[in-house]
């Protein structure tokens, strides 16, 4: 039996749908799990760079994410501490205007479920933006709402926005996120990783 990583690795299932971005990328899929990770980290998709790359967060929108989760790089790519996992797995494109086309739902359909079975529950998730929320919480609420209730979810799940620096608005017009979110989130992943 293959792997699940590689198989992943493999699909061209948007081969078609990528050529006919204005980036006309062909798929890269970027698999980065394995079995016996103690925390999930539930994403959006790739960009760009994360693409040329093939290593998740390989850029500022990373090194934000790994200063909220209050880890290094060391720990971050430590497949068997952390699962990256992605609502789609390659890097969508980009639209004619240059912004990031939103995730294929046929990557999700396709693969999120049967790695979430494989990795089996996680101690702690945590959820990286609107399409993350969405899937695995089943929320209809924006995100400064869902982000905001992270006590209810709290030890086990925190919602996070997207770290990208196109975010730095929403941050500092939501201070809580920053002195009370975010020292909650540190202490968790540092009980998880223990």
């Amino acid at each position: 039996m293959s792997d699940l990583a590689d198989d992943i690795r493999d699909c061209r299932l948007c081969s078609d749908r990528f050529a006919l971005t204005h980036t006309a990328h062909q798929p890269r899929p970027v698999a980065w799990f394995q079995k016996g990770a103690c925390i999930l980290i539930a994403g959006q998709a790739p960009g760009a760079r994360v693409h040329a790359t093939g290593r998740p967060f390989t850029d500022p929108s990373g090194d934000r994410l790994r200063d909220w989760l209050g880890i290094d790089e060391a720990v971050f790519y430590d497949q068997s501490k952390l699962a990256i996992v992605p609502m789609a797995f390659c890097f969508p494109g980009n639209d004619a205007k240059g912004s990031d086309l939103p995730p294929p739902k046929i990557c999700g359909e396709t693969w999120h479920h049967r790695v979430m079975d494989h990795l089996g529950e996680m101690p702690l998730m945590i959820l990286v933006g609107g399409y993350a929320h969405k899937y695995h919480l089943g929320v209809k609420t924006g995100v400064t709402q869902t982000v905001q209730d992270w006590r209810s979810r709290a030890p086990s799940v925190f919602a996070l926005p997207h770290p990208s620096w196109h975010n730095t608005g929403w941050i500092k017009k939501n201070p809580w996120f920053d002195t009370e979110t975010l020292p909650a989130l540190r202490v968790r992943v540092q009980e998880v990783l223990k």
